[in-house]
C-alpha cells in the first residue's frame, strides 16, 4: 500500500517539477529571443489574439506561464513511467529516491539535448534557413531559429531522458541488491 501511495506522489510531483522545469527553461529561451515568444509562443498559447507583436508590461510573467503550459503534461508520462518502474525497488523510501533521482536525470538529459539544438540552431539551422513558418518581421531571425530548435531538441531530450531515468532507477535497484547481499555475507 506504501508504494502505491508512492506512486500516486510521484505522478502527482512529476508534472509540477515538469511545469517548473519549463518556466526555467523558457526564462533562459526568453534572454536568447524575446521574439519567439513575442511574435509566436504568446500567440500559440493563447495569452494574446494574433496580429501585432505582443507587448506585456511584465512579459516574464506570461514566458513563465507559456513554460509551465508547455512542459506540465510532458511530466505526467514521464511520472507515470518512471514511478511504474520504481515499484522494483523493495520499499516506498527506495523507490521514492530512485524515482525522484531518475527524474532529476531525465531534467539533465532533456537540459543537455535543448542545449545542442541551440547550438545545432545557432550554427547550422540559421544560416541554411528551415522550412517553419516564421513570422515577416522578425528582427533577429538566427536566434528566433535557434531557440525553436533548442525548443524542440528538449522534447527529444524529455524522451531520451526518460530512456536514461528507467536505466537509472534499474541501476540503483541492482545497487541496493549488492549492497544488501554484501551486508548479508558480512555478518
Amino acid at each position: 500500500m506504501k508504494k502505491f501511495l508512492t506512486l500516486l506522489l510521484i505522478i502527482g510531483l512529476a508534472p509540477i517539477i515538469g511545469g517548473l522545469y519549463g518556466i526555467l527553461h523558457d526564462q533562459l529561451t526568453y534572454t536568447i529571443s524575446p521574439e519567439y515568444y513575442t511574435k509566436f509562443k504568446f500567440y500559440q498559447f493563447g495569452l494574446i489574439d494574433m496580429g501585432n507583436e505582443a507587448i506585456f508590461p511584465n512579459p516574464r510573467i506570461e514566458v513563465s506561464a507559456v513554460g509551465f503550459m508547455a512542459t506540465w503534461w510532458m511530466g505526467l508520462p514521464i511520472g507515470l513511467v518512471l514511478g511504474l518502474v520504481g515499484l522494483i525497488h523493495r520499499n516506498n523510501k527506495q523507490m521514492f529516491l530512485a524515482t525522484m533521482k531518475a527524474i532529476i536525470v531525465t531534467i539533465i538529459v532533456a537540459f543537455t539535448t535543448g542545449l545542442v539544438g541551440l547550438i545545432y540552431g545557432k550554427l547550422y539551422l540559421a544560416n541554411k534557413g528551415v522550412d517553419w513558418w516564421l513570422p515577416e518581421n522578425l528582427i533577429d531571425t538566427k536566434n528566433f531559429i535557434a531557440v525553436g530548435s533548442m525548443h524542440n531538441f528538449s522534447y527529444l531530450g524529455g524522451l531520451t531522458g526518460l530512456l536514461a531515468g528507467v536505466i537509472y532507477i534499474v541501476r540503483q535497484k541492482r545497487k541496493y541488491e549488492a549492497t544488501n547481499t554484501n551486508d548479508k555475507k558480512g555478518n
